[in-house]
């Protein structure tokens, strides 16, 4: 009888607890690896000899070794990682534009309120010149404030362009690591045995990937697995990566876009398709969060810039003789811009055929965004205006004014297939400055003085006189004379020579204006107190040159822009709070919606570990069972040697 079947029994049996162990010790060394699958021996039992006594059992063999690995909650898991990552992403950008909108007295906000302040006081002393002084240090620190907060937004701009780069270097990197992963995963899937730590490397490039863009993933049958972004845009594929890269907005030069590089050619990524990553997080800062809040600044200084400019020029000055020297504009506001986009049609590199330019028509209308021009349909000629905050669409024609701003096709007009980015405030901080040294240069007089006869029998009194326009005739006086106790009136305007230039009339109700809204007589604005009787009459004279050191209309008119709708419909304090409250806003969202995913994607993560992470204690369970295995077949050896050596001795008598 031959003891070579109870030998190969052992030494099968050794083998397999020996593996067993191998693959234990494995597992244990591998324990704190991010990403490591837990590895098992696959056992199996050989088909029985035949013997005339039945079958006889040929022991076991080591089939394989496999990996704890479920597919889909890798995905899931890399899936919540990816929102994970572009929440977080995202959040980190907000907290540092929070940084940028200053509370209290840092702010542009409290800056205006101060400039506002100052010309109550001009309006109490407007002959002072140290009163005049304030207004204009307080002019130049509303122009500091817009500075810094622009020098703050370009930082913040800079400072995600850089993440950018960094997480697209970061892409490119892992999906080579990708690629040759997948190169030796390929070759090695000839030997008929899954490559476990390869694909577990694999698994953990792409679970990295999955946190600077989200990908989808197709496994083919050479194991290999092909990742795709965008949409099904191809990023690896089998043992090729494309790479990407930044490149220049279209719309707008300032900003990035990310580009697929395949051959040479390449292919801009819709950022609307980059649905998860810090990639897309970064880029929804970029291109959503950083243009609004640049576009709230910008018109803020827009409008205030504006509507204090547009009083300050119909005033008079002091710089002799008073009353003579045109008054300058206060500020200098960043202007408007139009920017083609890059693929317009061009007559060479960097000269495009059709154009487009903007103009701002009243300040106090123009709103916090930008807008994109285009034809309302291919080929069809019809331009269409589109407000980006809110996707408002209003169809345009040369010299349209919409939202305050003026558009005005150039010559030759926009070419069909064209589209113009259009920022009518964007820029309004980053060129804000304050223009006037010489306190002489306030413009706190009014041209035109307002007063009542002294013959008049009611209690009509003059409130206010405010300037709305530049006067048709700079020596032209106007008089209202009321022909009824009802507020009937007829009102005549007359040059310095007498000479009638115009004449109407209308009726006065408590609370209206002379004249009334919408009626120009000479670019001005009258507001009564009292009730006027039949035969009064008050007159509306040019300012006697000695008394425009005295006058404080035009002042009056500058203060009572702080409480005035000049800012989208709101008064400019009221549209600076709404700004702090709007960034408030998106940086407790962005803190919710990052808490969120990222408990999502821990959840997610757990049931993955739970699949297929490293229990210690299972396996120093195992670390005895394979060592007791061990020890049992290495006795069955031994006992078939003392079987084999009792044999030969047998033989040999």
């Amino acid at each position: 009888m031959s003891v070579s079947p109870l030998i190969s029994l052992g030494m099968r049996a050794m083998a397999a607890s020996y593996a067993g162990l191998q693959v234990t010790g494995h597992n244990i060394a591998n324990a704190s690896v991010e990403g490591y699958s837990r590895q098992k021996v696959v056992l199996t039992t050989p088909e029985g000899q035949f013997t005339g006594a039945g079958f006889f059992g040929r022991g076991v063999m080591v089939q394989s070794v496999t990996r704890s690995h479920d597919a889909m909650l890798t995905r899931e898991a890399a899936t919540a990682r990816s929102l994970a990552a572009m929440d977080s992403a995202r959040l980190t950008q907000l907290r540092r534009l929070e940084q940028v909108f200053q509370l209290g007295e840092n702010g542009p906000g409290a800056a205006t309120v101060e400039l506002m302040d100052a010309f109550t006081d001009l309006a109490n002393r407007p002959n002072d010149l140290s009163t005049r002084q304030v207004v204009l240090a307080r002019a130049r620190d509303l122009a500091d404030r817009f500075t810094e907060v622009d020098d703050g937004l370009n930082a913040a701009q800079g400072g995600v362009a850089a993440a950018m780069r960094v997480s697209v270097q970061q892409i490119n990197s892992l999906a080579s690591g990708i690629a040759e992963a997948n190169r030796r995963i390929a070759d090695l899937k000839g030997l008929g045995q899954p490559a476990n730590d390869v694909l577990d490397e694999r698994d953990r490039l792409i679970s990295r990937l999955a946190e600077q863009v989200q990908v989808t993933r197709m496994e083919a049958d050479d194991g290999t697995m092909s990742v795709f972004i965008g949409g099904g845009q191809r990023l690896v594929l089998g043992r090729e990566a494309v790479q990407l890269e930044l490149q220049q907005d279209a719309a707008d030069p300032s900003r990035l876009a990310v580009a697929l590089v395949e051959s040479g050619t390449r292919r801009v990524l819709d950022e609307g398709l980059l649905a998860g990553g810090a990639l897309a997080g970064l880029m929804r800062f970029q291109n959503d969060d950083l243009v609004d809040a640049r576009a709230r600044v910008g018109q803020l200084a827009a409008s205030v810039g504006g509507a204090v400019n547009a009083q300050q020029v119909l005033g008079l000055n002091l710089q002799p003789p008073p009353g003579t020297v045109p008054s300058q504009p206060m500020f200098a506001i960043g202007g408007p811009q139009v920017l083609p986009n890059q693929g317009n049609q061009r007559t060479g590199p960097g000269a495009f055929i059709g154009s487009v330019s903007i103009g701002i028509d009243d300040p106090a209308q123009l709103q916090p965004s930008e807008y994109e021009l285009q034809e309302s349909a291919p080929g069809s000629g019809a331009w269409v205006l589109t407000r980006l905050r809110d996707g408002r669409q209003t169809a345009v024609v040369d010299g349209d004014v919409v939202d305050g701003m003026r558009i005005d096709f150039g010559a030759p007009p926009p070419q069909p297939g064209d589209r113009f980015r259009l920022q009518p405030v964007s820029r309004a901080a980053s060129g804000f400055e304050a223009l006037l040294d010489d306190p002489l240069d306030v413009a706190a007089a009014s041209p035109l003085t307002a007063s009542a006869s002294p013959a008049n029998v009611g209690t009509a009194a003059v409130a206010s006189l405010r300037m709305t326009g530049t006067p048709l005739a700079a020596d032209a006086t106007a008089s209202f004379n009321f022909v009824n106790d009802s507020g009937d009136y007829t009102w005549e305007l007359r040059d310095g020579g007498g000479a009638l230039i115009g004449s109407g009339a209308a009726t006065w109700t408590p609370g209206s204006t002379l004249p009334p809204a919408g009626t120009d007589i000479n670019g001005f604005s009258l507001r009564l107190t009292g009730v006027p009787r039949n035969g009064d009459v008050l007159s509306v004279a040019p300012t006697p040159a000695g008394a425009v050191a005295a006058s404080n209309g035009n002042a009056n008119a500058l203060q009572a822009l702080r409480d005035a709708a000049i800012t989208g419909g709101r008064t400019p304090i009221d549209a600076w709070s709404d700004t702090l409250a709007d960034i408030g806003v998106r940086v407790q969202s962005g803190q919710t919606a990052s808490t969120i995913s990222q408990a999502v994607s821990q959840e997610a993560e757990a049931q993955r570990a739970d699949k297929s992470e490293v229990n210690l204690d299972e396996e120093a369970a195992r670390l005895i069972q394979y060592q007791q295995s061990y020890q049992a077949a290495a006795k069955v050896l031994q006992v078939a040697q003392t079987v084999f050596q009792q044999l030969i001795d047998v033989a040999g008598r």
